[in-house]
């Protein structure tokens, strides 16, 4: 497994990426990293060294690496969490071992964010994602059991985000959605960067429709104004279909 454990220099992002101005950003050299802290990096392993994440880090564009919140336990158990005070249900992670851990990152290079994954935090969507892509450097921390101690939540971490108003067992699924929504749109991990920036969401609209061959399978027909070649006919009709989806499916998109 490519578990990265090794440092390397901070690079500084930019502010809120703009469609207008991504060709502009193309020409910057960038090299994002985020590190995860987790209970669980074996779970995230085979995510982080698949795919899109894989070829990010092969273009030496981004860099993934995963830290497991036990080694930064003083307890002999490798334990994380404790009962919490109040005679409250659960567990909760506590504040030593992911101070310890964010500390010893910290003190390697600087942070743009240090985000935890909880139901309570900022939903996660393109907007955020496109803002994130353009940091240097990004811890994000995995919750797990009944959460973590508030007070790493006051003095440590500076953005909570959800992926959705549900409850996970852990923040791995969370972090991973926001590490590949994250690295697809760094310029140049993407070969046709023009695909990401057309992706649903970026205009706050869903896409429409897409088609490949054969033309007519079963009958079932492509559009003949995406055979006709025309870009202009072909181009409004592409808005045309993205507003009627998007306000048939995602009205809330429009409001």
């Amino acid at each position: 497994m490519n578990l990265h454990r090794t440092t390397a220099e901070a690079k500084t992002g930019s502010d809120i990426p703009q469609q207008t101005n991504r060709k502009n950003i193309k020409k910057k050299e960038i090299l994002m990293r985020i590190d995860i802290i987790t209970v669980l990096p074996e779970m995230l392993e085979g995510f982080v060294n698949e795919s899109i994440l894989a070829r990010a880090q092969k273009k030496g564009l981004a860099e993934i690496h995963l830290h497991n919140l036990r080694d930064y336990t003083t307890d002999k158990w490798r334990r994380v969490d404790d009962y919490p005070y109040g005679g409250f249900a659960g567990m909760v992670m506590q504040c030593e071992p992911i101070d310890r851990a964010i500390s010893a990152l910290k003190a390697e290079r600087d942070y743009d964010e240090v985000i935890f994954t909880s139901p309570d935090g900022e939903r996660f969507d393109q907007h955020v994602a496109n803002e994130l892509s353009m940091k240097g450097n990004i811890i994000i921390l995995c919750g797990h059991y009944k959460g973590i101690d508030q007070r790493v939540r006051d003095h440590l971490i500076t953005r909570e985000i959800s992926i959705g108003d549900y409850v996970l067992t852990g923040g791995e699924l969370a972090a991973a959605v926001m590490a590949d929504a994250i690295v697809r749109i760094v310029p140049g991990v993407i070969g046709d960067e023009q695909s990401a920036l057309s992706d649903c969401f970026q205009d706050d609209m869903l896409s429409a429709p897409i088609y490949t061959r054969p033309a007519d399978y079963k009958g079932w027909k492509v559009p003949e104004i995406l055979l006709s070649g025309n870009e202009a006919k072909i181009k409004a009709w592409e808005m045309e279909q993205a507003m009627e989806r998007t306000q048939r499916l995602r009205p809330d998109l429009l409001e």
